[in-house]
């Protein structure tokens, strides 16, 4: 229990240096945009599919269950606020990271890995070229640009899916004009921007978890499938033990 509260304090303290060495690459950024550019299309085009096919489906089940509970008390017309509500606040960030950790972390760490084990980082130090500059801040930058549209894509299609069961279902029979009226009525817009924001810091977490796990590989070929096991683990540790706490304070900046 010590060893390993040990190792995720290293883990963490390394990130954190990182993360700072990474912020004072950012000018340089702009001069390798093509660099920036191809890890965006990575991200985004990586994981959009799934994001908009889970959250469909999430969002379709919310209202299934939703709508069997609320049928007892002829409250059906509040589906649209329970759905609209749990995605933009909880599910629709938390899944949309979830998914990044399978998709963008696991190759994000093993590619970096590689390049450690295979002393392509050292390669890069010998040349005086900070790994920071084309390792990590071009990702850190990119989920930076890419997460927000993920997370609101991830929202959206989850009410859609729960609109379309409200709808189709016989025992629910909820129409449209309803269902979005209900859910317009208790989602504002700061809780789209609560939804997105946590989405923003699950993403840059993430990303910078892989980076500092890939970083600090070491040895052969077998030790870069266990840096992609245990940032994976990192990641999703990370992501559902910090939710209270971002929650908690998003709650309380209103």
């Amino acid at each position: 229990m010590i060893l390993a509260a040990k190792t995720f304090l290293e883990e963490l303290g390394y990130a954190l240096i990182l993360f700072w060495r990474a912020l004072g690459q950012i000018p340089g950024l702009w001069r390798r945009p093509r660099r920036l550019l191809d890890q965006c299309f990575f991200m985004g085009n990586a994981t959009v599919f799934l994001v908009i096919l889970l959250s469909f489906a999430i969002g379709a089940v919310l209202a299934l269950q939703t709508g069997y509970s609320f049928k007892e008390f002829g409250a059906k017309e509040y589906i649209g606020s329970i759905v609209g509500l749990s995605l933009v606040r909880e599910l629709g960030p938390v899944m949309t990271a979830i998914l990044v950790v399978g998709r963008v972390c696991s190759a994000t760490t093993a590619e970096i890995a590689s390049m450690r084990v295979y002393k392509e980082v050292d390669a890069l130090v010998t040349m005086n070229i900070p790994p920071e500059r084309l390792l990590v801040t071009p990702r850190l930058a990119a989920i930076f640009l890419v997460m927000p549209f993920l997370t609101l894509m991830s929202i959206v299609a989850g009410w859609v899916g729960g609109a379309v069961v409200a709808h189709n279902v016989s025992w629910i029979d909820l129409n449209y004009m309803s269902y979005f009226s209900t859910l317009a009525r208790f989602v504002n817009a700061s809780a789209v921007t609560d939804g997105i924001l946590k989405g923003q810091f699950f993403g840059l977490s993430v990303v910078l978890i892989s980076c500092a796990v890939g970083l600090r590989a070491s040895g052969g070929p077998r030790q870069i499938g266990e840096s992609v096991t245990r940032a994976v683990v990192l990641s999703i540790v990370f992501i559902l033990f910090t939710d209270y706490f971002v929650t908690e304070l998003l709650l309380n900046l209103h």
